[in-house]
Parts: C-alpha cells; sequence; structure tokens
C-alpha cells in the first residue's frame, strides 16, 4: 500500500516552479522533444518530481520517437493511477502519481511487447536517480 501525500494547492505552488505547477497539478504537456529526459540514456530510476516516489526505471525506457520519455511499464502498477480522460475532444487514459495525486502523462496501448503499452510522461513531472 502506498502512502498517500496530501498538500493544498497553494502549498503545491510554493514547493513546485511555475512550469512544474502547470504540469503536475493544473494537467498541462510539456513540448516534444524540450523535456530533460526524452533522450536520457543512463539507467537509474524516474521518480516522481512532486513527492519522490520511485515510478520507472530505465530498464523498461525506450525511444518511442514522440520526443517524451516513454516507458513500457511502471515499477510497480501501484505506483501509478489510471484515469480517463475526456480532454481536447479525445479519449485517453491518464497516468498519476498515486501517492501525490500529481499528472505524470498518458499511457497509450501503442507499446512495443510484451506489454504493448507506452507510457508517455512528461520530463518535468519526473526526476531521476542514477544508478551507483
Amino acid at each position: 500500500m502506498v502512502e498517500k501525500i496530501e498538500k493544498s494547492e497553494e502549498e503545491w505552488k510554493q514547493i513546485l516552479s511555475r512550469d512544474e505547477f502547470l504540469v503536475l497539478r493544473k494537467k498541462g504537456t510539456e513540448p516534444a522533444f524540450t523535456g530533460k529526459y526524452y533522450d536520457l540514456k543512463e539507467k537509474g530510476t524516474y521518480l516522481c518530481a512532486a513527492c519522490g516516489q520511485e515510478l520507472f526505471s530505465s530498464e523498461d525506457k525506450y525511444d518511442s520517437g514522440t520526443g517524451w520519455p516513454s516507458f513500457t511499464k511502471p515499477i510497480s502498477e501501484d505506483r501509478v493511477i489510471r484515469k480517463v480522460d475526456n480532454s481536447y475532444f479525445m479519449q485517453r487514459t491518464e497516468v498519476l502519481c498515486s501517492r501525490c495525486g500529481s499528472h505524470l502523462g498518458h499511457v497509450f496501448d501503442d507499446g512495443p511487447k510484451p506489454t504493448g503499452e507506452r507510457f508517455c510522461m512528461n520530463s518535468i513531472s519526473l526526476d531521476f536517480k542514477k544508478e551507483e
């Protein structure tokens, strides 16, 4: 069971940068090919930028060609929440951090085997812990 972190929007504004707040708390999207992690090849673990929960392993990262960091799966399903997103006149599946509820990105069903899923995340929603 993941321990929840709850903060008011004002508390998040104090903790996060303006751009982080817009993506993590207001469900924004950074422009493709601009994030610091879309092309990162180092080994390590990707964490939620808001609360530090471990979310994705570099072992599951791949180049989707979309300009955002993409993963075949989270470290564990209990680290993320999948939520139907009907914004922008389409239906997608939003991915949220299960610990703090921050917006990370979306998951699509056009990924590689074995999962067939593409977890398309915003770099600004992530921190990276390099493998020692």
